[in-house]
């Protein structure tokens, strides 16, 4: 059984039109809020978690709609279409009428509207992957899924260092051009991905040749996929593991989107870097992730997720603590952040996977809600709790968060005991390049 790369590459452009945008919310907004409209540090993360409060209604709900959906389209195309429109349209009315506005109550009522929209359909993209591809593959799949997503990263970030100027005043920063090329790209995407993948053809394709559900069964070719395992309850030992992992996604998540939501005004005020600066040491980070998720998936099949998890979480929490040492800006810190990238590379190659491998065939949409309620929770009370700190104590305090609440992943980590599945080896290497039809 070999993994489609090609197929896989253009399911992953969902994934890449929303880490496009995701990349310039989380660097770009906070700066708006504080140099913009004034806000302090605490009432800044506050805003900013608002796509993570709305995320944890949002996801699961929109997961199980599309679950439940059946269209010429597919079940979760729809979705994606749709919601991608609605996003480029009140991306560009938040920009370009909101901001300019100067009124903070407008800017915050178009934002929220605008996470609403990406809140709907970003559970059918990540949905869209483990519909289409065989369980045995779906570790690879992920590297490969996460590789578009980081794409969309860099180019966010190559577009940052190329359109963003520097300001002697933050607050007249002109992100128009930088909009517009995201909005561009958010477009392209999804018109490439909605005219080259026929979602109910390949899931009908996969069914007939013999697809594994999520839990390792054959799918009978003459029965509902969809309605094999649906609704079925985990076994305990299973539902116990889940938790545990679930508990370590929240850990992980709380450590790295800290850093990444405040590092632009760290660098600011610790470093003293001015402009689109900061997009350095990120885009290393993001392209030693590139790089690396392939070989990853290729390294876990044969270690296992587990293994490779617990070995990016220790990796990250080094990252952390070192960093939080450095007292400016030196090569060695993008060194770090290539640590950085690689470790989340590891984690999200194999954690999602994992949660998918413990459900049920019916019940991925579900499933995929699930976990990204438990990151979403960890992202609503992260950028409050850091940027609490960071006001009231020091911007010092940002990496030995991190460092903290990595290193509890690691432990709860170590306590999953199930979804650990070896996707088969590959006899020769050339097959991991393997595009076929």
């Amino acid at each position: 059984m070999k993994l489609n790369y090609k197929r896989t590459m253009l399911i992953g452009l969902a994934f890449l039109s929303i880490t496009a945008f995701w990349q310039f919310y989380d660097n770009e907004i906070p700066k708006i809020l504080k140099y913009t409209f004034n806000l302090g540090e605490t009432a800044t993360g506050a805003i900013m978690a608002l796509d993570n409060i709305l995320a944890l209604f949002l996801l699961p709900l929109f997961g199980i709609i599309s679950d439940r959906s059946s269209t010429k389209l597919g079940k979760r195309m729809p979705f994606i279409t749709v919601g991608t429109i609605l996003s480029i349209v009140l991306f560009l009315v938040l920009m370009m009428v909101a901001k300019p506005s100067g009124n903070l109550g407008f800017f915050i009522l178009i934002l929220l509207l605008l996470l609403i929209a990406m809140g709907t359909y970003r559970s059918p993209a990540v949905s869209l992957m483990p519909d289409l591809t065989p369980a045995p593959l779906r570790s690879s799949a992920n590297a490969v899924i996460n590789l578009m997503g980081a794409l969309g990263g860099v180019f966010t970030l190559v577009m940052t260092m190329l359109l963003l100027k520097g300001s002697n005043d933050p607050a007249a920063t002109d992100y128009v051009p930088l909009v517009i090329s995201i909005v561009v790209c958010m477009g392209i995407s999804v018109i490439v991905l909605f005219f080259t993948v026929n979602e109910n053809r390949i899931r009908n394709q996969i069914e007939s040749e013999g697809g594994l559900n999520s839990l390792g069964d054959k799918i009978d070719s003459g029965a509902d996929e969809d309605n094999t395992n649906k609704g079925k309850k985990l076994p305990p030992e299973v539902f116990k593991s889940l938790v545990y992992l679930l508990f370590s996604v929240a850990f992980w998540y709380m450590a790295y989107n800290a850093v990444t939501t405040a590092f632009t005004r760290y660098v600011t005020e610790v470093w003293h870097l001015e402009g689109g600066s900061y997009a350095g040491a990120l885009m290393v980070g993001t392209v030693a992730a590139v790089l690396s998720y392939i070989p990853i998936g290729r390294i876990s099949s044969a270690t296992g997720r587990k293994k490779m998890i617990l070995a990016g979480v220790l990796l990250m929490s080094i990252s952390y603590i070192a960093i939080a040492a450095m007292n400016s800006y030196s090569a060695l810190i993008n060194i770090l952040f290539a640590l950085i990238g690689i470790g989340w590379a590891a984690i999200n190659v194999n954690s999602y996977p994992m949660v998918v491998e413990m459900s049920s065939s019916g019940d991925i949409g579900k499933y995929t809600g699930t976990y990204y309620t438990f990151s979403m929770a960890a992202q609503v009370f992260t950028p409050i709790l850091s940027g609490f700190l960071l006001e009231h104590v020091s911007y010092r305090t940002l990496f030995p968060y991190a460092f903290v609440f990595s290193t509890l992943a690691f432990f709860t980590m170590l306590m999953v005991k199930h979804g650990d599945s070896k996707p088969e080896m590959k006899k020769n290497i050339l097959e991991n390049f393997d595009v076929g039809d």
